[in-house]
């Protein structure tokens, strides 16, 4: 279900003042009530907020078994920014969709880890993220990768400990004995098998798991200089329950048994499908997978951050 309407820019006492960074007339939201972070009447939450702008905007309300029509029918009507609320997975895969020759895409914190969201607008409010990227966005080019046919903004974690995951997710709400059989089934996976790897066409090795991390997250990669590396070697017992509290409570890319560096391309090999979680979204990839590094995956519009992730 979808509804355009338009703001008079002449009606001060309800337009406010759009970012002075790029020009925006015409823009497009699509919104997933069944995501679980939006939930009902955020379309209509969505056209509140739109019609304090001088724009014209047309939102859009997913159902089931019609998303990709709705998505095709949105970038037909070429806007000039497409507003997503929706799962990490379906903003992901739009954003992914489009591309660099598409419109600006912003990608509002409608899932449940919001990864992607959270590095671009330092928020987990989807209507503060929106506000602040109509009044204040910027353009930015946003890079990521591939892995076994799944693309990534933010990070792909390969291998046992990517199967923490659900763990972790556990624990956030605390669902504490649910954690606790994720990671009981989780330390089992750990001993039963390595990771090996070759980074730039260099030679295999063997690891607990590799770690992707693209410029958007990574403090240490400049925007177009490949992805960060991270190669978690426990040796032992020991380091796997270290690396298994800080993958559940902490961040594990400063401990002592991961190892960093910067890669445009990577070769996975196991014995058995590859767990990963990709853009905080758990799947298993095949025997074999090649990760690669896309400098200009698509061009986002939101606002410029501090170090801090807060608004600048």
């Amino acid at each position: 279900m979808s509804e355009t309407f338009a703001v008079d820019p002449a009606d001060d006492l309800v337009a406010r003042s759009l970012t002075p960074h790029v020009a925006l007339g015409r823009v497009c939201m699509v919104v997933n009530p069944l995501s679980g972070g939006v939930g009902p009447g955020a379309a209509e939450d969505a056209r509140a907020i739109l019609a304090d702008y001088p724009l014209e905007a047309e939102v859009i309300e997913l159902e089931a078994g019609g998303f990709d029509a709705a998505i095709a029918a949105a970038l037909a009507d070429r806007p000039d920014l497409l507003l997503i609320l929706a799962g990490d997975g379906t903003a992901g895969t739009i954003a992914a969709s489009v591309g660099p020759d598409g419109p600006l895409i912003a990608t509002l914190p409608g899932g449940t880890m919001n990864m992607l969201p959270k590095a671009l607008y330092g928020t987990t409010d989807w209507k503060k993220a929106l506000r602040d990227t109509l009044e204040r966005g910027e353009v930015r080019e946003v890079s990521g990768g591939d892995v076994g046919g799944h693309t990534f903004f933010c990070a792909a974690i390969l291998g046992s400990p990517a199967l923490w995951a659900p763990a972790r997710e556990a624990v956030r709400h605390g669902r504490w004995r649910l954690a606790w059989l994720h990671a009981r089934r989780a330390l089992r996976r750990a001993f039963g098998g390595k990771l090996r790897y070759g980074l730039d066409g260099g030679p295999m090795r063997r690891t607990e798991a590799l770690v992707l991390i693209t410029p958007l997250i990574s403090s240490a990669m400049d925007v177009d200089g490949g992805l960060e590396a991270a190669a978690m070697s426990p040796s032992g017992a020991a380091e796997v329950f270290r690396l298994a509290a800080h993958a559940l409570f902490d961040d594990w890319r400063h401990d002592p048994a991961v190892a960093t560096r910067t890669v445009r391309r990577a070769a996975l090999k196991a014995r058995s499908r590859i767990p990963a979680v990709i853009d905080g979204e758990p799947t298993l990839l095949g025997h074999e997978a090649v990760a690669a590094f896309r400098p200009r995956a698509f061009r986002a519009l939101a606002p410029r951050l501090d170090a801090e992730g807060a608004r600048a």
